[in-house]
């Protein structure tokens, strides 16, 4: 048992020489990469801040600021980390084959990731749309609430959260509607009515119901004629976020103020012939 305990103390004296050794030797060294590596956390800060505040200068989109000043952190202490490791005498060689040959493996087994990241860097960089603009891509419509590097999240009236991988985004036809969207609706009336009356009264109603775009005003008139009647054509512009509740009352605005006015909706009728025998 005292052989035993002999052997271990001198396996642990046997370590601590090999430490002090060490430290004896490399202390210097050891001291110079720690105060290397500290001084790159320092620089990698600074420099990212910096660059941080020049992209909020020119206004550049939160979410590529934010992905840029995160990689050139990175770099910065990559770089740092590296030279701090070479102080120490240790060959970074075999290291930077290894993070290369990693890389590589991590590049093939997350490249679906990877291209939603590049597709987001390409939709924050043209911008297609922003946030609050309202989007049709591959049979989904909805608000953009938010735009990341790997989706964008989508918000419709149901009040779902829709997320879309941003590769299944660039490429694709894209419809934007902006803030406003079009509604556009047209009715037949008898050829015994006044048309322009009509048309005086639609617009009347439209203006009153301050719900349309200000910007956009409203476009009604006679779109055509047919065997019904005269087909009276309208065109205006509603907020995205409510799309189809302001279409809804609008619609019945314009009911109640041809029904106030005794306005006639012909419909199509038919007549039939019996033939007896």
């Amino acid at each position: 048992m005292n052989s035993s305990l002999e052997q271990e103390l001198a396996q642990l004296q046997g370590a601590y020489d090999i430490i002090y050794q060490y430290l004896v030797n490399y202390s210097f060294q050891l001291m110079g990469a720690i105060l290397i590596f500290l001084a790159g956390l320092w620089l990698a800060k600074k420099v990212a801040s910096m660059v941080a505040k020049q992209l909020e200068k020119h206004e550049i989109d939160i979410t590529l600021s934010n992905f840029a000043t995160n990689l050139i952190r990175i770099l910065i202490v990559i770089m740092v980390a590296i030279v701090a490791l070479s102080k120490l005498g240790i060959s970074v060689t075999p290291m930077v084959a290894a993070i290369g040959a990693a890389s590589l493996g991590a590049g093939l087994a997350i490249q679906g990731m990877l291209s939603n990241y590049a597709a987001g860097i390409t939709i924050i960089v043209t911008r297609p749309f922003v946030v609050g603009n309202t989007i049709s891509v591959r049979g989904v419509t909805g608000v953009v609430k938010d735009i990341l590097l790997g989706m964008t999240i989508l918000t419709n009236e149901e009040g779902e959260q829709i997320s879309i991988p941003n590769k299944h985004i660039v490429g694709e036809i894209l419809h934007n509607s902006f803030e406003f969207k079009l509604v556009e609706s047209h009715f037949n009336i008898a050829y015994q009515e006044d048309a322009e009356a009509v048309v005086v009264l639609i617009n009347d109603a439209l203006c009153q119901s301050g719900r349309l775009s200000a910007e956009h005003p409203p476009q009604v008139g006679i779109n055509g004629f047919n065997a019904i009647g005269i087909e009276i054509g309208i065109r205006y512009w509603l907020p995205t976020q409510s799309y189809f509740q302001d279409k809804y009352i609008t619609h019945q605005a314009i009911h109640k103020a041809l029904k106030a006015a005794a306005i006639k909706i012909p419909c199509p009728s038919r007549e039939v012939h019996l033939i007896s025998e």
